[in-house]
């Protein structure tokens, strides 16, 4: 996945109201961006952070900038714009880079799924059972080189996980893909500590025949593409 729009660099001054950011750039001049992403973001928001920038010259968007990367400023990134982990999967499941999920013809996403939420993709093969996948994207780090998800209670992502689980109980092949949107992580773990009641769905889910898969990526100012499985099947206990 290529960013649209050559990121600029910048300092963080603060993060507040969850979505928005006062940053300066590097001539100087201090601008509000749009922060993407309604989570805790434990390290990733403190002042002075280096941060990458995607300038948007759309009118009808009320900020000139949206926040895309933390640069660690050790040769790793992490994305904290939670929405863009579904382009670099939906890049990979055309290319067909992600194995387990490769024998597919047919790629929809954001379908209507479960109790009035939408699955990020369905995948179709004529003569199969319907294949949902859900995406979460990784950022927490509290150790090196080990990403963890969620980075606070998400309510809404345990409902994802029974939904998963009523799936995968009706004959249809459920799975919950985690990308891990840091460079700098080579093992994934669920957060139970932050989050004990997602860490209950995700163990339930797996009982239920809900798959888990959890992959990196390589992350620069250019762009971000799926790499390598880090664990699978994901450790929930």
């Amino acid at each position: 996945m290529r960013f649209q729009t050559p990121l600029v660099p910048a300092r963080l001054i603060r993060r507040y109201k969850r979505f928005l950011a006062d940053c300066r750039l590097e001539d100087g001049r201090e601008v509000t961006a749009h922060c993407p992403n309604p989570g805790a973001m434990p390290g990733l928001a403190e002042p002075g952070l280096r941060l990458w920038l995607e300038p948007n010259a759309d009118p009808r968007r009320k900020l000139d900038f949206g926040w895309r990367l933390v640069d660690h400023e050790n040769g790793h990134f992490t994305c904290v714009d939670t929405g863009l982990a579904n382009r670099v999967v939906g890049e990979a499941l055309r290319r067909k880079a992600i194995a387990p999920l490769a024998g597919h013809g047919t790629i929809r996403a954001e379908v209507a799924f479960g109790d009035r939420s939408r699955a990020d993709f369905r995948l179709q093969e004529p003569g199969l059972a319907a294949t949902w996948v859900e995406v979460k994207s990784v950022t927490l780090s509290r150790e090196p080189g080990l990403a963890e998800f969620p980075d606070c209670v998400t309510a809404r992502g345990a409902k994802h996980l029974g939904e998963l689980a009523r799936a995968a109980a009706g004959g249809e092949r459920a799975v919950l893909l985690y990308l891990v949107m840091r460079s700098d992580a080579a093992r994934f773990a669920i957060a139970n500590d932050i989050d004990p009641a997602y860490g209950a769905a995700a163990r339930a889910a797996a009982v239920a025949g809900v798959e888990t898969l959890v992959f990196g990526t390589s992350i620069s100012p250019a762009g971000i593409d799926l790499t390598a499985p880090l664990v699978s099947p994901v450790e929930t206990g």
